[in-house]
């Protein structure tokens, strides 16, 4: 089992940049055996796919999110980042980070039933 901690979530003005952190740490575990994912909720909305990076470093991205985000892991710091740039109202929200334990490295995963380890989120909010 992996616990995972976000951090660097904040208020930030429209047009703004933040960086997300999600550190793993656990008894026994591996990072680099796991497929990662961030996700996001905002009050009244369902839990919504952000990006997610594969084992070997493959990422995706949900549409709204690409040329702003970047999604990149550090195996050796046992952290994965969100850099986000270009931040929208509409980005405000609840950002949780997720890992999956997979044997598939080139698999990044993009539904919120595919990971089974959460961090307890970092609150985002973009103001006009």
């Amino acid at each position: 089992q992996v616990q995972l901690v976000e951090s660097g979530g904040g208020l930030v003005q429209a047009g703004g940049s933040l960086r997300l952190s999600c550190a793993a740490s656990g008894r026994t575990f591996t990072f680099s055996m796991y497929a990662l994912g961030w996700f996001r909720q905002a009050p009244g909305k369902e839990r919504e796919f952000v990006a997610a990076i594969s084992r070997s470093g493959i990422t995706s991205y949900a549409d709204s999110m690409k040329g702003r985000f970047t999604i990149s892991r550090d195996n050796a710091k046992v952290t994965m980042y969100l850099q986000m740039n270009s931040l929208e109202l509409e980005d405000t929200a609840e950002y949780y980070c997720a890992a999956r334990l997979t044997g598939e490295r080139g698999t990044a995963y993009y539904k919120p039933n595919d990971y089974n380890n959460w961090g307890q989120g970092t609150q985002v909010t973009v103001s006009s």
